[in-house]
This record gives structure tokens, sequence and C-alpha cells, in this order.
């Protein structure tokens, strides 16, 4: 099993930038593929960006491609999520998630809105 916490998520206007992170508890984060994945509002969990376990490898939904970028830190057992130019539909809870155990973290709420 692996515990994940997320943060940063916050309030924010269109146009804006944020950065997510989540630690994970156990470095088994490091021999593991990691996930970001979201719930909107009236819509079904989204999985919007992935990462293979070296880094070298990422895959992003179609809905966030050019905008977001995912990268991990194995050594500090650390996923982060850079959020760029948010639109009011990338409202949701975010959350980690890791490809081994499906372990999920609490979320963390993403809010676009002016």
């Amino acid at each position: 099993q692996m515990q994940l916490v997320e943060s940063g998520g916050a309030l924010v206007q269109p146009g804006g930038s944020l950065r997510l992170s989540c630690v994970a508890s156990t470095s088994f984060f490091s021999t593991d593929w990691m996930n970001w994945v979201r719930l909107a509002p009236g819509k079904g969990l989204e999985c919007v960006a992935s990462i293979d376990i070296g880094g070298d490898n990422t895959y992003y939904a179609d809905s966030v491609k050019g905008r977001f970028t995912i990268s991990r830190d194995n050594a500090k057992n650390t996923l982060s999520l850079q959020l760029n130019r948010l639109r009011s539909d990338d409202t949701a809870v975010y959350y980690c998630n890791d490809l081994r155990f499906n372990s999920w973290g609490q979320g963390t709420q993403v809010t676009v809105s002016s």
C-alpha cells in the first residue's frame, strides 16, 4: 500500500497557473507508474496525465495537452503537475494515483473562476 498526499490546489483566474504536488509515503514510488486524475462536477473521472518510472515517457489527455506538464522526483517521492493557461472547465478535484497499488490521495481542489 502507498499513501499519497496532494497539495497545491487553489482558486485561480482563467489563464492563470498552479503547481500541484503529491508526496508518496514509500520508496515504492520510484518503481511505480503514476497518474494525475481529476473529477469535475457532474462528470466522470478523467486521467489527465501519466508518467513512467523514470520520467522519460508521459501521456496527456487531449483536453490538457500543451497546457499541463507532469513530472516526478524519485529522490523525494514527489509527483508534480504544472497547470498553465487554466480554463473554467479545468475546475475539479485533482488526485494522484499509482498503478501498482491503485492508491489514491484525498485530492486537492482546483477552481478556475473570475
